[in-house]
């Protein structure tokens, strides 16, 4: 059974930064491409960026980002992590870590059928 968790998340100010980790379990690592969404107040769920570890882990990133989102896989650990610098309010939401072994580009259209419950980020400004 796929199981991801989040963890990481919390209250920062507006400018801070946060590490956001993404723990698997259940399957084989490396044979999956596993990605963040964020789903912020009464808005749609959006997909951050993703690692495609059957492809040598290459690193997909959606086109709105700034710059400020840099995502890395650690298949010592099973884990991946998101890095937010410069945070700022628009970005809170709940962050959520998504897997499948089958990957589509462009990443909007990525549809990944394992979730984890998710981890809320809050930005003051």
């Amino acid at each position: 059974e796929v199981q991801l968790v989040e963890s990481g998340g919390g209250l920062v100010q507006a400018g801070g930064s946060l590490r956001l980790s993404c723990a698997a379990s259940g399957f084989t690592f490396r044979d999956y491409t596993i990605g963040w969404f964020r789903q912020a107040p009464g808005k749609e769920r959006e997909a951050i960026a993703c690692v495609d570890n059957s492809d040598g882990s290459a690193y997909y990133y959606a086109d709105f980002l700034k710059g400020r989102f840099t995502i890395a896989s650690d298949n010592a650990k099973n884990t991946v992590y998101l890095q937010i610098d410069n945070l700022e309010p628009e970005d809170t939401a709940v962050y959520y870590c998504a897997a499948d072994r089958v990957m589509v580009l462009p990443l909007f259209e990525w549809a990944p059928r394992s979730w984890g419950q998710g981890t809320q980020v809050t930005v003051s400004s």
